[in-house]
Order: C-alpha cells, then structure tokens, then sequence
C-alpha cells in the first residue's frame, strides 16, 4: 500500500473559515502547538508508544475504548501511564460508527450507529468517563468520536455533551461549533504508512502556520490495520525533542484549555 498523507487544514472562527493568515495564537511562546493522540487502547501504546515518549519526555493522549481487553485487561498499566501525565481521553464505551458506508463491513450491528438513539449514545460516552475517572482520578477529558461519526441519525451527540468535556478531537461542523479553538489554525495528520520525514514535514508546516497539529495513530509498528512503523514513529518523536524550544507539545486536554483560557 503506498503511503498516505491526509491533512486538513482550517481557520476557525465559529463555524467560518478565515484565512490562516489571521491566526496569532500565542503558543506558551512557541512557534505551534502538537498533540500526539493514539485511538483505540491498543495493547502496543502500553507496551511500545508509552515507553517510547517517556524515553524522550513527551506526554501524549490515549483515546480508550472502554469494552476492550487492552483497557479492561490493563487497568493498572494505564493508571501508571496517566500518573507519568498522559491523558486517558474518552473514545466511547463500544465503538459505534456507521456501518452503512463502504469499508465498514467490520461493524457489527449491535455497534452501528444507525440503530443507535441519541440517549443510548450520550449515556454511553458518560458512562465511559465514569470508567476512565475511576481509572485516573480525573474529571477533566476529551472525547475522540470513533469514525469521526459526530451523528445519531440527523443529530449530532456533541451538543449535548459540550459540558462534559473540555474539548472534543474532531474537524466536523458540529465539533468546531463546540471547540474552544476559535481562531487557531488546526492541523491535522491521521497516520497510515508515513514516513518519518512525511510527519516531520507536518510538523514544519505546522510550525510556519502557527498552528495546532493534531496526530491521530493508531497502531505503531503493528496491532492495527491502521498502522505507522515503530521507526516512523521513533522519528518524529525525536524530532519533537529536538525542536522542544519551538514545538509545545501537549496532552490534548491541556492543548485545549489553554485555547479556552485564551
């Protein structure tokens, strides 16, 4: 399969796009803003990814999906990750995503969102912090929506839930709307087969824009059909602790209270 580099780009203000050039964002007096966040609680962030930013001192986001083995199996390893500062961020009890839509025949339909309600969703999500403060002791989180799927039908979930979270790690409409991220440049990269240099370059270009890049992984080197080798990963991560004077590099969750207190 040959590499895949998708990154989005957006001026937000509201629900307006704005040129990027307006953006001014003052980021702990560095060039930009990077949020490293790994979906899905595979067994190979504890093993592989956690050990890795530890070994250059960098905090990331680990969005938990609160039914998988990796979690349930492993509470006490991701208790230790979350004491070393990582954050446990909310990717939902089960997964649901839409399953009508190509290449998505892997989900089951007790987990399709088509046949979800809007309360079913919401009590889910809710439930899931639950989990993960009894995990972490914290009450402060963001949630990552599987599939980037925000809707229930023709209504989105995140309104309702705008008060549970301080920041939700989507580009949709309805994220945005609710996002404290008004006139920040947002970046995004979500990591299948890239190259060390491919990410590296994101975060140049991220760094020229002032901007907050936001990476998205899942597995890395290996545990996951959406995957980045180990030395991809290696190298960017050293990347980022070679530019640490330049490049602020955060939990989501602390990323985006400082948006808000801006």
């Amino acid at each position: 399969m040959q590499p895949v580099k998708l990154i989005l780009i957006a001026c937000l203000l509201g629900n307006s796009l704005l040129s990027c050039a307006q953006n001014n964002t003052n980021w702990k007096n560095k060039k930009c803003a990077v949020a490293l966040t790994y979906d899905d609680a595979l067994n190979i962030h504890l093993d592989q990814v956690i050990p890795a930013l530890d070994s250059v001192g960098l905090k990331a986001t680990f969005y938990l999906i609160g039914s998988s083995d990796a979690f349930t199996k492993r509470i006490p390893d991701w208790r230790k990750a979350a004491a070393k500062g990582h954050e446990l961020g909310n990717h939902t009890l089960f997964h649901p995503c839409y399953g009508k839509r190509p290449g998505r025949e892997w989900v089951r339909p007790e987990r399709d969102l088509n046949n979800y309600t809007l309360q079913r969703m919401t009590d889910e999500i809710k439930m899931n912090s639950v989990l993960l403060e009894a995990t972490d002791g914290k009450k402060k989180r963001t949630l990552a929506c599987p599939c980037g799927d925000t809707k229930v039908q023709d209504s989105s979930y995140l309104y309702g839930l705008k008060n549970n979270f301080v920041g939700f790690r989507d580009g949709t409409p309805d994220a945005n709307a609710v996002n404290p991220f008004a006139k920040v440049t947002v970046q995004w990269v979500t990591v299948f087969d890239n190259t060390g240099d491919q990410l590296i370059a994101a975060v140049k270009q991220a760094m020229e824009a002032n901007a907050l890049l936001v990476f998205v992984f899942h597995g890395v080197g290996g545990d996951h059909n959406i995957n980045v080798s180990a030395a991809a990963h290696r190298q960017l991560l050293q990347f980022l602790k070679q530019q640490e004077s330049q490049v602020w590099v955060a939990p989501f969750v602390e990323i985006a209270e400082y948006a808000k207190s801006k």
